[in-house]
């Protein structure tokens, strides 16, 4: 089976057939394992172990996993589905540049951009930390960055806009 992956904002192509994955074009023996009484799995990917977490979004393929406690923002579709969603989306685009707002509360570690910036669609604006973890907030259209409301050290609440784009 072929689905479309994307890993925070970056799509991968991974083609799983039995016990063996194929991601872009390199072919790996592939291998999970639940750990019992646990939320973890390892898994394996050639020769190398992972430990992993996976924990379900808030929609049909949508997921955050703790890859040997890296967090990731995951959506894993069947090719289909990637391609009527990816069609519903071009026929539904917002408008205009969407602000990035705190998916959740947090502390601001870094801001990488300034006022008067391009930024694309992807890129990485501010590093807020989290439960202990460093989670980069990236713009999810391109813009010109408009304002920016918060300064490395500000505390913030799930929703707060972080930074404006136009």
């Amino acid at each position: 089976m072929r689905y479309v992956v994307e890993v925070d904002g970056e799509r991968r192509t991974v083609d799983v057939t039995g016990d063996e994955v194929e991601i872009d074009g390199e072919r790996l023996h592939a291998r999970l394992v639940d750990i019992p009484g646990t939320p973890v799995s390892l898994l394996t990917l050639g020769d190398r172990v992972y430990r992993l977490i996976a924990r379900r979004g808030d929609r049909r393929g949508k997921y955050t996993l703790s890859l040997d406690c890296r967090r990731f923002a995951v959506e894993a579709l069947d090719e289909r589905t990637r391609a009527i969603r990816d069609l519903s989306a071009a026929s539904a685009a917002a408008a205009g540049p969407a602000p990035l707002v705190a998916p959740m509360p947090g502390l601001v570690v870094r801001v990488n951009v300034a006022v008067g910036d391009a930024v694309h669609a992807g890129q990485g604006l501010v590093v807020m930390e989290a439960m202990k973890m460093e989670n980069e907030l990236r713009a999810t259209t391109a813009g010109t960055v408009a304002a920016i409301r918060v300064e490395p050290g500000t505390a913030v609440e799930k929703g707060a806009v972080l930074v404006e784009l136009g």
